[in-house]
This record gives structure tokens, sequence and C-alpha cells, in this order.
């Protein structure tokens, strides 16, 4: 696979404002430049017109494409329901999202620090006592307050964590921070425009299988392998995504390529830990493994969270 130069096509300048909603662990912001450069040739010359991304996170990715891109079809899903919810809220009521979001901006930013923190354990004991189902996003009664709470939780609390217990309560602690930006309106309404049209799944990966074909980039982010017993951070979702999903994942990837797809996906590289490691070497065997850089974010040690590589794999 040749690797491109950062050379993309300009689809309109309303759409290239349009950034991540969200900040989310392990979210690709940091390695869109390496991503960009393993992106399939199809995207350049026009021959991939719909783009699949299960695990949709951040949409880091998405955006891209989306920004960048002559894209005629999206599909992007998640098991996670709050995330899904806060996208299709975004989609289809965003002038509804922005006025309780800025309600909530306005209430917060006026407070001092002791009452901020107060506020902050009462927006989230609402957000946990009016939490939607963790199996069925349009559940929420009113989805533009619940997202609007989960929007503020997420630019307030401790880094930026979205994290939730065993009964489905987000438990990240207040993050102090004196100056958040909590209502982004402009990047509210480009993200809207950009998910126009887009079919917004909530369920398993394997969800997309009857959308893709030969003219479709498929990109997928699973949650980690982790690298080493202290490592793993996988709380988005009710069910631990352990090495039997990731095999079940390979076998998936194997099978759109059978379709004609174009795919990537990133992983953890296992050689940041044991260079005995073959894991994905041996998962994803006669496919393009490629190594970028990027920093850790989640350590409680904050001497370990220096640059280390992850890995892109590609069928093409």
């Amino acid at each position: 696979m040749q690797v491109r130069q950062l050379h993309f096509p300009s689809v309109s300048q309303e759409n290239r404002d349009a950034k991540p909603f969200l900040k989310w662990a392990g979210g690709k912001g940091q390695l869109l430049p390496q991503i960009g450069r393993h992106l399939p040739a199809g995207l350049w010359e026009g021959s991939l017109s719909k783009y699949a991304e299960p695990f949709i996170g951040g949409g880091a990715v998405f955006f891209l494409i989306s920004n960048y891109f002559d894209i005629r079809e999206f599909f992007i899903s998640d098991m996670n329901a709050d995330l899904v919810l806060a996208y299709r809220t975004i989609q289809q009521q965003v002038e509804s999202l922005i006025e309780r979001l800025d309600h909530i901006q306005g209430q917060f930013l006026k407070l001092d620090r002791e009452e901020r923190r107060h506020f902050y354990y009462d927006v989230r004991g609402s957000f946990n006592q009016k939490r939607v189902s963790r199996t069925s996003p349009s559940s929420a009664t009113d989805p533009a307050s619940h997202v609007a709470r989960l929007i503020f939780l997420n630019r307030t609390c401790f880094n930026g964590l979205y994290r939730v217990n065993s009964l489905g309560e987000f438990n990240v602690p207040y993050g102090n921070y004196s100056n958040p930006r909590i209502c982004d309106e402009a990047n509210l309404r480009s993200v809207s425009r950009s998910l126009q049209g887009a079919e917004i799944h909530f369920g398993d990966f394997t969800a997309c299988k009857s959308f893709v074909d030969e003219s479709t980039f498929v990109y997928m982010d699973p949650p980690y392998r982790p690298i080493s017993k202290t490592s793993s951070f996988n709380s988005f979702y009710m069910h631990r995504f352990d090495d039997d999903e990731q095999r079940r994942l390979a076998h998936f990837y194997q099978e759109l390529g059978r379709a004609g797809a174009k795919l990537m996906l990133s992983n953890s590289d296992p050689h940041n830990e044991n260079p005995q490691d073959t894991f994905f070497e041996d998962l994803y065997s006669g496919f393009a493994i490629h190594k970028v850089f990027a920093n850790r974010r989640i350590n409680s040690n904050g001497k370990k969270r220096g640059p280390i590589t992850e890995l892109l794999i590609a069928n093409y």
C-alpha cells in the first residue's frame, strides 16, 4: 500500500468545521495525520462512495472522511446507548440541544469554585437518575436534555472520561477546570450537517454487514486489547471486549474483505510490553500491519504517559 501525502479534496468549507463534540478515551484526533497517510486510494479516486464506522466513539475519523471526501452514504454505530443517542440528537434536534446546553453553561459559569463542584454532582445525579436503558437509546423521554447533561459532564469531569459502573451509572469525579468550553454552538451545528443522511445504528459491529459492499470504506476502532494488566479501559459497554471478541471481529473483518470493501482497523500494539506477543500478527496474517505513534492518555502514573505504538491493519 502506498502511503499518501495529506492533500485532501475539498467538499466545502462549511463541512470542514466539524470535529468531535465529546472527549473520548482512545479518540483518534492525535492520530489523524498518520491515519490520513494510510487511507485507501479509492477515496481520492472516487471509487469509494460509502463509509461505515462501527465503534464510532468520538468520531474523529468519521469527521475527517465526511469533511474532506465526497461520500454518498454513511453508516455509523456503537454499543454505547448514550453515545448513539447523542449522535441521533445532534442529527435531528441540534437547536433544542444547543438551547439546553447553553442554559446549563450559563448556570455553571457564574458559580464560584465550590458551587461548581456541587452543581456538577447534581447534574451527574440527574443524569444517572434519568439514564437511558443500556439496551435502547430510544428509551430517553427528553433526548436533548439528556444529551446536554452528557456533554456537560464530559466537558467538566476528570480527564473528560466516559465511565460507568456495573449499574450503568456515570461515576467520573469532578474535573475542576477553570474555564471549560461547554456549549460549542458552531461545532454542534457543523456536526449536525455532517450527520444529515447518515444511518446511526445502536448495535453490535456486525450490524453494518448489509450496508457494506465493494464501494465501501470501513474503519473499525474497537476497544483495545490491553497491553498490560493495568492498561485496560473498557467501561464504555455492558460486556467486556476480550480476546474472543477480538477474534470474532477479525473473522468479520475477513468477511467484509471478501465482499470487496476496503478496511482499516486500529488496535493496541502488544510489542510495547511484550515483543513475543504475536496475537495480532497471527489474527491478521496476510494483511498490511502498520505502526503509528500515540501518547498514553489514561495512566495513574504520569511518567508512563509517553509515546507508544499502535496498530493500523488494512486489507489494501
